[in-house]
C-alpha cells in the first residue's frame, strides 16, 4: 500500500515507540524512532520523513513546540500521540497545526489505521480526488 513511506517517531517511553514501531514496520513502513524531539530535529531536515508522530511531553523540547517548528517550514503530516487529554491539549495541538490527536492508553492498530488514513488521504489529494476524513 504505502511501503515507500518513512514515519519518524519521538517517544520517550521505549516500550510504547519500539511497539509502534514493530506495528508500523510490520504494515510496510520504514520507521525511524527518537528518544525525544530534539533528536527527530536533528535529523529532520537532512533527510525528511513521509510523517511525523510525536509525544507530547518528552525529555527537552515537547512535542508542541516540535510540532509548530515542524509545520514552519513543512507540511507534512503529523500525528500527536499523549496522556494530555484536555479539550484545551487537543485545541492546541490542533492549532500548532498537527493532522491528528491520539490519546494514551490507545490500541496501537488504531495508530497504524490513522497513519494508512492519512497517506490515503495525501493521495487522495495528489490525484485531484475527494477524500472523506473523519
Amino acid at each position: 500500500m504505502y511501503k515507500d513511506k518513512r514515519v519518524y517517531i519521538a517517544e520517550d517511553e521505549m516500550n510504547i515507540r519500539l511497539a509502534v514501531k514493530a506495528f508500523l514496520e510490520n504494515s510496510g513502513y520504514s520507521v525511524s524512532d527518537f528518544e525525544n524531539g530534539d533528536l527527530l530535529m536533528d535529523v529532520f531536515f537532512q533527510s525528511p520523513p513521509d510523517l511525523v508522530i510525536l509525544d507530547i511531553m518528552m525529555p527537552g523540547t515537547n512535542g508542541f513546540a516540535i510540532c509548530k517548528e515542524l509545520r514552519r517550514t513543512s507540511s507534512i503530516p503529523i500525528i500527536l500521540m499523549t496522556a494530555r487529554a484536555s479539550d484545551l491539549d487537543y485545541e492546541t495541538g490542533f492549532e500548532l497545526g498537527c493532522n491528528d490527536y491520539i490519546t494514551k492508553p490507545f490500541r496501537i492498530t488504531e495508530l497504524v489505521s490513522r497513519v494508512n488514513e492519512i497517506f490515503a488521504h495525501e493521495e487522495m489529494k495528489g490525484c485531484g480526488g475527494v477524500a472523506v476524513h473523519r
